[in-house]
């Protein structure tokens, strides 16, 4: 039976992918709203690339602070005890960035990304019945999903670190679960415009994603691969916001093509 239902799924899945190279054909449409759309994401990339530099300057100082009861140690098992831990500063200091970065771009450029998802609803036949949410009360509840997410994806993202150690498990699975958790929790996090704007909670987004769930997936990963890549996140982010506005609609059975 699953391996009837397997094709089924994988197509699924790379339809999840098509989503974002919908959204980047935007650029060909409307290059200066996606340029727009650019900016947080090169204002929050240019703040975490600093603030790493800084962790890599400080690793060394970090690691002494952390292990004073190395101090009597012979000088072999000191230096590479302490070159572990500088290392694991680094390393936790990237998870980090890598799963609070499309939170904390989607906070400081709210603005932004509203502009590009009013557009693509628009051009996918508008929002019948939108509820409308009053600034600061949007903002407040935005900032809780935000971090509920974030709280939710930090921690699953540093067990995955810790699990990473895992001969074998560490270089194989443990990479694989990493973007899986990494491309759903995405998903989630970039469809929270359009579910809002209907009125739907954080719980009846996750419930509605989960139905489409290997769709999503798709999206989610192959966003997350991009933004891996260094500045990949600067051009990609208004693409992927645009995929998911037509993922936000699919999973909530609306139309996702141009009404002729």
């Amino acid at each position: 039976m699953a391996s009837n239902n397997a094709p089924g799924v994988v197509r699924r899945f790379f339809d999840g992918v098509s989503l974002l190279g919908r959204g980047l054909r935007l650029w060909s449409t409307d290059p200066r709203l996606m340029l727009f759309g650019a900016l947080p994401a090169l204002i929050v990339a240019l703040f975490y690339g600093a603030a790493l530099i800084v962790l890599l300057a400080n690793a060394q100082a970090l690691s002494e602070w952390a292990t004073p009861f190395a101090d009597g140690w012979d000088s072999t098992w000191r230096t590479t005890l302490r070159i572990t831990a500088a290392a694991a500063f680094v390393a936790v200091g990237a998870i980090v960035a890598v799963y609070t970065f499309t939170a904390i771009t989607l906070a400081i450029g709210d603005p932004f990304y509203e502009k590009i998802w009013r557009s693509v609803e628009n051009r996918l036949g508008g929002i019948s019945d939108e509820v409308e949410v009053p600034f600061w009360p949007s903002l407040a509840r935005g900032a809780l999903d935000a971090l509920r997410i974030l709280a939710l994806t930090a921690l699953i993202g540093l067990g995955l670190f810790v699990l990473g150690f895992i001969p074998v498990l560490g270089q194989t699975l443990v990479p694989l679960a990493g973007a899986t958790v990494a491309g759903w929790f995405l998903a989630l996090e970039l469809t929270g415009k359009g579910f809002e704007a209907r009125g739907r909670s954080l719980s009846d987004r996750r419930r509605a994603l989960a139905r489409i769930r290997p769709t999503a997936l798709g999206f989610g990963v192959a966003s997350h691969l991009i933004f891996l890549i260094p500045l990949g996140a600067v051009f990609v982010m208004p693409a992927a916001v645009a995929g998911a506005t037509i993922l936000a609609r699919r999973a909530l059975d609306e139309p996702t093509t141009v009404p002729r």
